[in-house]
């Protein structure tokens, strides 16, 4: 199936990794850790209004972890949420585009102190923007349940995304980042709107899964990724915020299902109960363990590596770590 030049980009990279690129990891776990209060509809992104220094601290240490790629600090802002909390569409979209900002500047200042010294194994990182699912915008868990009201349809989620995705474009990322898909519609809503915008820089797409085999609405992730593999601006798919005794299994289907990059970055493994906005106990994976899981997953074929909610830097290194000892 055909590729675009511009994919080049993400490609190099992986090359350059030996293989596989490492992303950074839980961006709301590592805000939290210095003092950052985001129990809020807008979660880590209220940051960008109240603690844009803490922004760019976060995406500083992940780097130094080693991560290749880090993700913006997009994921939940929105601008229906920004105009939520009394600021004016102008000012959403410039808080769109300072996260892209704040990521490129912070990756700037770290390859700029790192790159007369190659033998510390750094790359210089892409920065992805990040587009959450509508269901991240309700704050209600549903992009883990992959439920969306009956009047949600194709139009509406491409109306939804659509001036998030020119604004994040305009700020001049690497790649888009479209995260925790729950189904099929939101999908080809973001295939379609790649489309439409004509976008020119790489990106992927990245669905949760409540189960291991399926997307959270039930859908196969054949059918999924049936739409995916007919879109040459799509250049990666995979899973992100799921735990990681579901990502082995899931690795092997994408790889039977695609020939895009297989991307992977798990949470640590508790669940977040998306109503009562809180973590539940449940198994939770040390940084040895991601060590040993880094290295199965690549071997079975994820050519991207990363971490999501509640994973930290010291995951990241642990990653990174194994992943480069092999070059």
């Amino acid at each position: 199936m055909g590729v675009e030049k511009t994919t080049t980009l993400l490609e190099d990279l992986v090359e350059k990794a030996g293989g596989c690129a490492v992303i950074d990891g839980g961006f709301a776990t590592q805000l939290e850790t210095h003092g950052a209060a985001i129990n809020d509809p807008l979660w880590s992104a209220l940051c960008l209004i109240k603690d844009p220094h803490l922004i760019k601290r976060v995406h500083l240490e992940y780097l130094e972890a080693g991560a290749d790629i880090l993700v913006t600090s997009s994921y939940q802002a929105t601008l229906p949420g920004f105009v939520s909390k009394g600021l004016s569409i102008e000012e959403g979209e410039l808080l769109l585009k300072k996260s892209v900002k704040l990521a490129a500047e912070a990756r700037d200042k770290f390859w700029d102190a790192v790159k007369s010294n190659p033998l510390r194994g750094y790359n210089r990182a892409l920065v992805a923007a990040s587009i959450g699912s509508y269901g991240a915008y309700l704050a209600d868990g549903s992009e883990y349940s992959g439920y969306y009201e009956p009047d949600v349809n194709l139009e509406k989620l491409k109306d939804f995304h659509r001036r998030r995705l020119q604004v994040l474009v305009e700020a001049g990322p690497d790649l888009l980042a479209f995260e925790t898909i729950p189904n099929k519609l939101e999908a080809q809503a973001c295939i379609e709107l790649l489309e439409e915008e004509n976008i020119k820089i790489p990106s992927w797409i990245c669905f949760s899964s409540v189960d291991g085999e399926n997307a959270p609405s039930g859908e196969s992730f054949q059918e999924c990724l049936e739409i995916i593999n007919k879109s040459n601006k799509v250049n990666a798919v995979g899973i992100n915020c799921a735990p990681p005794h579901f990502i082995e299994s899931l690795i092997c289907k994408f790889k039977e299902l695609t020939e895009k990059f297989v991307i992977v970055y798990p949470n640590s493994g508790e669940v977040w109960d998306g109503r009562a906005k809180r973590w539940l106990p449940s198994t939770c994976f040390d940084d040895d363990k991601f060590e040993l899981f880094a290295t199965r997953w690549h071997d079975l074929g994820a050519s991207l590596i990363g971490g999501c909610c509640r994973t930290t830097p010291s995951t990241i290194r642990a990653i990174s770590k194994v992943l480069k000892e092999r070059e």
